[in-house]
Formats: C-alpha cells, structure tokens, sequence
C-alpha cells in the first residue's frame, strides 16, 4: 500500500482518483490547489504525487518546481485535461517542460481507470516503492 498525494482543481477528478486508487489499496490524500499540495507534500512521507498541470493560483509546472526542491525523490505523474504533447507546431509540449522539472509519467484526462494503476505501479516499482508495510502491489 503506497501513501500517494493527488493534486486537482477538479473534485470530480479528485473524488474518482481517490476511489480508485483506494479500492487498490492506497493510502490517498488530496488537495484542490498547488499551495495546498505543496503544503501536504511538505508536512507528509508520501511516495507517489499526481498533479494536475493546470490549476488556478500556483499551476503544476510551479508546484512540481517546488516539489523538486523539497523532495526531490517522489515521483511525480502529471495529468491533465489539455492535450499534454503538441501536434506539430501548433502547442506548447507541456509534457517535455514537465519531463524537464521532474515528472516521471503522464496521464491525459479523461483516463482509463487501467492506465491509471498502470502508472501507478510502474512508478511505484521504478522508485523500489513496489510494497509498503508488506502489502505487495499488483503487476
């Protein structure tokens, strides 16, 4: 069971994750800002952080630069709700400038609840986080 933070402006989004990963058997907490979750990942152990990219007040790429400089060892999968790679020339590719600050996988909102607990374990296993308290996480 890993402790994991989730971090969206979105309740719908929180609320499902949430669920989700709970019923997986996680420990979660959530937070609806970028101050909020910094606040949370700061005072907390956490080993996994899912962060919205585009919030209100503090966004993601802020959030996750301030992350970085406190923890610099949680992984961090980025989701959001925007198209998160560019076609072409024709956006900003948030996933490279994300990559950039840290994170390690991304998520494209609305998401699949298998990509999800995909992610979720590769991350897991990747950081040698694969089990907590002795409860092996699924392949």
């Amino acid at each position: 069971m890993a402790k994991i933070l989730v971090v969206d402006d979105d309740a719908a989004v929180q609320i499902t994750v949430r669920l989700l990963l709970e019923r997986a058997g996680h420990n979660v907490v959530t937070a609806d800002n970028g101050r909020k979750g910094l606040a949370l990942c700061q005072a907390g152990d956490f080993d996994l952080l899912f962060l919205d990219i585009f919030m209100p007040g503090m966004d993601g790429f802020e959030t996750m630069r301030m992350v970085r400089l406190q923890r610099p060892q949680i992984p961090i999968v980025v989701i959001s709700g925007r198209p998160i790679s560019s076609e072409a020339d024709s956006a900003p590719d948030f996933l490279t400038m994300a990559t950039k600050l840290g994170a390690v996988s991304s998520l494209q909102k609305p998401f699949r609840p298998a990509e999800l607990l995909a992610a979720v374990t590769g991350c897991l296993e990747a950081a040698g986080r694969g089990s907590r308290g002795g409860v092996a996480s699924s392949p």
